[in-house]
């Protein structure tokens, strides 16, 4: 059963089980709305929004980092599955699929951040979620609804931390403006 969390809200990543999670996927999903075109008909258009994953140490330096120009991670842990320019379909848009037990040691916190690399804000955005999926068993863990449309054009969706000998994933939500994940480290900070 997953977990809808809201903003701040933190999940631990161990199984029922009492093992932990080995291998984890971040789907990103999101829909364009349609804008109004001649006449009050609806125009179809496109959105590339761009998933990123930024891997910190424990004193909060960026460590590495996946996102479209770079698909994987230095250490081969992280994947970044490819970048969709549409938004169109169903499901997952965009996805990062992430190997815990590979992460390095040094590597502290995993945070998931969402931009929008040609500069659309979030209210030409619709049905837009980040969700945490166990990948050995298919099952989605938690979801966030990336909620709050508005002027911003990225998004600080959720982190993935080390909670003693496993991980945790705590919903942030927070609301910036940049073009690329570079555009998006001071905001990040904050969250770390």
């Amino acid at each position: 059963m997953s977990i809808s969390l809201q903003k701040g809200q933190k999940v631990s990543l161990a199984k029922p089980d009492g093992g932990g999670l080995t291998r984890v996927k971040m789907g990103l999903g999101w829909d364009a709305v349609a804008k109004k075109g001649r006449f009050g008909k609806s125009k179809a258009q496109s959105i590339d929004l761009d998933a990123s994953c930024l891997m910190f140490d424990a004193s909060g330096n960026l460590a590495d980092q996946v996102w479209f120009r770079q698909l994987r991670s230095k250490d081969g842990s992280v994947l970044h599955t490819g970048d969709n320019l549409t938004g169109e379909g169903e499901g997952d848009d965009e996805v990062i699929n992430v190997d815990l037990p590979s992460v390095p040691s040094n590597v502290a916190q995993l945070v998931f951040t969402v931009n929008s690399f040609t500069g659309q804000d979030f209210s030409q955005i619709a049905n837009a979620f980040c969700r945490l999926v166990d990948e050995t068993t298919g099952r989605e863990i938690a979801r966030y609804e990336l909620s709050g449309s508005g002027g911003h054009n990225a998004q600080i969706m959720a982190k993935v931390s080390r909670d003693g000998q496993g991980w945790a994933m705590t919903a942030i939500g927070a609301t910036a403006n940049g073009r690329t994940f570079q555009h998006l480290l001071p905001t990040v900070s904050a969250h770390l």
